[in-house]
């Protein structure tokens, strides 16, 4: 069992269990013993699930946070209406040290840490005998009720005896028998992380030497997905540019497109500290198409957060080069910060996101909240009791994802940091606000043009002008004060348990992120002339002690011109904006890190909105708001706008 989310109507196939299934049919002494039920991939009725796999007489389970809950109800069922199953618990969701959550769970017969091939392959040689008192890399109660934990067993150092199952047609059953789903491929080229960051079980799990796969079955592999046509596959490396023949792969991987079609995209996480392979790996998938953008992970850029979470082994400047490179080239990045990391305040959260701003990054930064992970460093007691962490219990929601609610089934929760010793609740509210009020102006474009004219030549930090957002006149500015009370009110509704994102019955029944739904509530209900009216009488306000003379008519220029690019429904035809500043070229050379200065001239900018135009309100919210919620592709400039999965940011 391996039960994965459900994303846009894809899903995972189930390498855990594919990978696991192919070790032992390699290996076993007899593998004719064994007769392999299909696997359990996706969510759906429990009691669906247990009547499926009451005929096995061993059950395993591969869990992670989106799927432990459920699994431990599915083997709790399993168990009552069939006792003589045996019952695995694997994967990174089962603790390290486990005797509590064993005995709270005491239909589960054996958990197994860290890699699964070898200690499974034990287990089923030895079925049905149960004495497991030698065996490594295990956790169980015993007969006589005493807990025992063996040590771990060894990493597999050389990964070639582990079989392909892309190659040995482990997943061929399942494909023929679900012909109309579209799979999402996991691939691994490597395994371990060097690296220990606290907030992660990654590192926490290995912190080693990183093995890896044979490069000619990579290769194979990368044939095979195309030849399945998948679509969109995840690589599963921590690091992916570690390795000097990573850039190989990713030129292979872009080859095969060239010549297939598939796959359409490849999704890696960045290798850290290796500037030039991350950049070239990168490139060649940029310019392959394979990627939407390139993430740029900094999770922080105050040095006291990073050492408190041990990164401060890993090179900023590394990543601000990278963000300058592509920038230069052209090629669209996006960063990420984790908020309410320990030793993060709201002052140095602020000004990072400014820094990043400031160095370049228009496209996207991606606020993503801080959970805790059972295995992470950061998952101790005692290391949350040294940096004073609060945390709730909040329900998993997907970015995009919509409402689904089956009539047998349980909520997935993760633990949600909401406040620390250096960023107590009010301050971590403040920030998760904040993070809104910067995505609504500045990365959905909203208000980009006239934030970027207004630091330039104001020399206003980005923070400065997102806080004025943030603070301003009710009277003056009703809208606006109206747009800041709702991304703090939606912050204490997450600090009291609340989701993550706001749903909406009406606009497409999903979770939108606060920033997006407040573009589509301006905009259903005609406030948007009324947004940009009082937006620009308040930057002006903003910039005019610092640019007295000219300051009016320029920050006039720019939001009349962002105003008339914003894509909106129901608006068609070519229109002209005439300007009395080169205010398209200045914000464009801003955009890819080009100094020019912003020219006095009269000029006409011409738009498209018939290319672009839309009759239909959910159409629009689907097309132009999510889909194009990465690049922040909300101008008509920006009519690039691709299908985004469910719950992928």
């Amino acid at each position: 069992v391996q039960i994965n989310n459900s994303f846009s109507g894809q899903n995972y196939l189930p390498y855990s269990t594919a990978i696991l299934e192919s070790y032992v049919s390699q290996y076993a002494a007899d593998p004719a013993r064994y007769d392999w039920l299909l696997p359990i991939y996706k969510r759906q009725r429990i009691s669906e699930s247990v009547t499926h796999l009451l005929g096995a007489d061993v059950v395993g389970f591969s869990t992670y946070v989106w799927n432990g809950r459920i699994s431990l109800e599915i083997a709790r069922r399993l168990k009552a209406a069939r006792p003589e199953t045996l019952i695995i618990f694997g994967g990174p969701h089962v603790p390290d040290y486990c005797e509590d959550w064993l005995r709270e769970n005491d239909f589960i017969d054996v958990a197994v840490h860290n890699e699964g091939e070898k200690t499974l392959l034990a287990l089923l040689e030895s079925f049905p005998n149960r004495d497991w008192g030698t065996l490594a890399g295990v956790s169980f109660i015993g007969g006589d009720g005493a807990y025992v934990k063996n040590m771990n067993a060894p990493r597999i150092r050389d990964l070639s005896e582990v079989p392909s199952p892309f190659l040995n047609g482990a997943f061929n059953k399942l494909m023929e028998v679900n012909p109309d789903e579209q799979w999402i491929g996991l691939w691994e080229t490597n395994r371990g992380c060097p690296f220990q960051c606290t907030y992660c079980d990654w590192g926490s799990a290995t912190a080693a030497k990183v093995t890896k796969f044979e490069m000619d079955r990579l290769l194979a592999e990368v044939d095979w997905f195309a030849n399945s046509k998948v679509e969109y596959i995840f690589c599963c490396d921590a690091n992916f540019g570690i390795q000097k023949r990573d850039i190989q792969l990713a030129e292979y991987v872009a080859g095969v497109k060239h010549k297939t079609g598939y796959p359409h995209a490849l999704s890696v996480q960045n290798t850290k500290n290796a500037t030039e392979r991350a950049y070239q790996t990168q490139k060649i998938l940029a310019d392959a198409g394979l990627n939407k953008g390139v993430a740029l992970s900094m999770q922080s850029l105050d040095m006291n957060t990073l050492k408190s979470i041990k990164r401060d082994n890993i090179s900023l400047e590394t990543y601000l080069e990278l963000q300058r490179r592509f920038t230069r080239d052209k090629v669209e990045t996006y960063s990420d910060l984790i908020l309410g990391m320990p030793g993060e305040t709201y002052e140095s959260f602020a000004l990072g996101l400014s820094t990043l701003i400031e160095t370049g990054q228009h496209n996207r930064i991606q606020f993503n909240n801080l959970s805790i992970l059972p295995n992470a460093e950061m998952g101790d007691p005692a290391y949350q009791a040294k940096y004073g962490m609060k945390w709730i219990e909040s329900e998993i929601i997907n970015i995009h994802g919509e409402k689904v609610q089956l009539d047998d089934d349980v909520t997935e929760v993760q633990q949600l940091v909401t406040a620390t010793a250096s960023m107590p609740e009010e301050a971590w509210a403040r920030t998760r606000a904040l993070c809104w009020m910067a995505a609504f102006l500045h990365f959905n474009k909203i208000l980009q043009i006239p934030i970027i004219v207004a630091h330039e030549l104001s020399g206003v930090l980005y923070q400065d002008l997102f806080e004025a957002f943030m603070t301003p006149d009710a009277t003056r500015y009703p809208l606006l004060a109206e747009i800041a009370e709702f991304y703090r009110e939606e912050a204490r509704k997450i600090q009291n348990g609340g989701a993550e994102y706001v749903y909406s019955k009406d606009w497409l029944g999903i979770y939108w992120p606060a920033d997006e739904y407040m573009f589509i509530k301006l905009t259903d209900e005609k406030k948007i002339d009324a947004f940009y009216t009082q937006a620009g009488s308040l930057l002006h306000e903003i910039v005019a002690d610092r640019v007295p003379h000219s300051a009016d008519e320029i920050i006039a220029d720019a939001v009349n011109l962002n105003r008339a690019l914003l894509s909106q429904p129901f608006e068609d035809g070519q229109i002209s904006v005439s300007l009395n500043h080169d205010i398209m070229g200045f914000y464009q050379a801003v955009r890819v890190g080009e100094t020019r200065p912003l020219v006095k001239k009269p000029v006409t900018v011409e738009i498209d909105r018939d290319t672009r135009a839309y009759t239909d309100f959910r159409a629009w919210c689907k097309e132009v708001v999510w889909w194009g919620n990465k690049k922040g592709a909300y101008l008509y400039t920006n009519n690039t706008r691709e299908q985004q999965l469910a719950g992928h940011y």
